[in-house]
């Protein structure tokens, strides 16, 4: 996998989901390039930013788009070309994916029936009884919540029992209730021994789903693994704080003794509480280590700390990181 940062990780082997050297470009715009990567059952984490790629892909894999270079294999097959893989695949799109007028029964049913479903009504019951909407299935859709819809979407890519699921952020709308409903059902799902790809930006909902997590920055696919090595890659790198308290001066003077940080500065315009408190904006190379050691030393200091955050940490900065780390590296 070109550049990408490898944590011990996946083969080809026994892959129901296979994409090789993989681009796709709009005019001028790039948004994917190069991705390599096979997916076997269980679940698989996407993780991006917004804008990263992530729709990109699911679009490739579900058979809506042809990349511009490169392969895409679902099943053994070109999802683009064979329409008869659709019967063994299942799609929750980031789009609204319903119709208003129709209750949520027969929105399902309509895909069921779509994909070659003996019984496309009893079906439908079977999917939203799965989702938790059976109280809901003959109400139509334009009441429903937001969470509701993503529900019904979820319902109907379950309706006619595929093999493979791709789920676009399919935990947007929902409620803490059911938003661990879903985590559940979708780890229930990759434990059946079916594929699952679901994407997300949000790095604690994909560990709390996948067994393996990709990672997309910019179109290109930087890293990959395990969640917890992946939220290792994303922690454990170089960091700007701020510390506010009583004696945090001290406290950063040995800080820099004990090589936790590089870089020390006052920040004025950080808002100190009193005469006696003070700001510092420090640098450091290693997150983790300092944050296993930063309440012993300030205890050691009588150092009083108030406040200790990220400076201009916001995820594509996260991702950023990963992007520097991957280049270079070949697969």
């Amino acid at each position: 996998m070109s550049g990408a940062t490898a944590v011990p990780g996946r083969t080809a082997l026994d892959a129901a989901v296979e994409v090789r050297a993989a681009s796709k470009w709009f005019g001028d715009t790039v948004a994917l390039s190069d991705v390599s990567f096979a997916l076997r059952p269980g679940v698989t984490g996407l993780l991006g930013h917004n804008g990263a790629g992530k729709s990109t892909v699911l679009s490739l894999l579900s058979g809506a788009a042809r990349p511009s270079q490169g392969e895409v294999r679902v099943l053994g097959v070109d999802p683009h070309s064979d329409l008869a893989v659709h019967r063994r695949l299942g799609v929750v799109p980031d789009g609204e994916g319903t119709w208003a007028y129709l209750t949520a029964r027969q929105n399902v049913a309509l895909l069921a029936k779509q994909r070659g479903v003996a019984d496309p009504r009893a079906a439908a019951g079977a999917a939203l009884e799965r989702v938790g909407l059976s109280h809901a299935a003959d109400r139509r859709v334009g009441g429903f919540s937001k969470g509701m819809r993503q529900r019904v979407k979820l319902a109907q890519a379950l309706a006619h029992d595929p093999e493979v699921l791709l789920l676009d952020e399919p935990l947007n709308g929902l409620d803490p209730v059911q938003r661990r409903a879903d985590v559940e059902l979708v780890r229930a799902l990759g434990a059946e021994g079916r594929t699952v790809l679901v994407s997300s930006h949000v790095l604690g909902e994909v560990e709390r789903m996948a067994d393996e997590v990709l990672v997309v920055v910019n179109g290109r696919l930087v890293a990959e693994g395990e969640p917890a090595a992946i939220r290792d890659l994303m922690t454990d790198r170089p960091r700007t704080l701020r510390l506010a308290g009583r004696g945090v001066a001290a406290l950063a003077g040995v800080l820099l003794g004990e090589g936790l940080v590089t870089a020390v500065r006052h920040d004025v315009a950080a808002g100190v509480r009193s005469d006696d408190e003070e700001a510092l904006v420090v640098e450091t190379p290693a997150a983790m280590a300092l944050a296993t050691r930063l309440p012993a030393l300030a205890r050691d200091c009588a150092a009083t700390l108030r406040r200790v955050e990220a400076v201009g940490d916001d995820l594509e900065s996260v991702f950023a990181h990963l992007t520097a780390a991957a280049r270079g590296v070949g697969r």
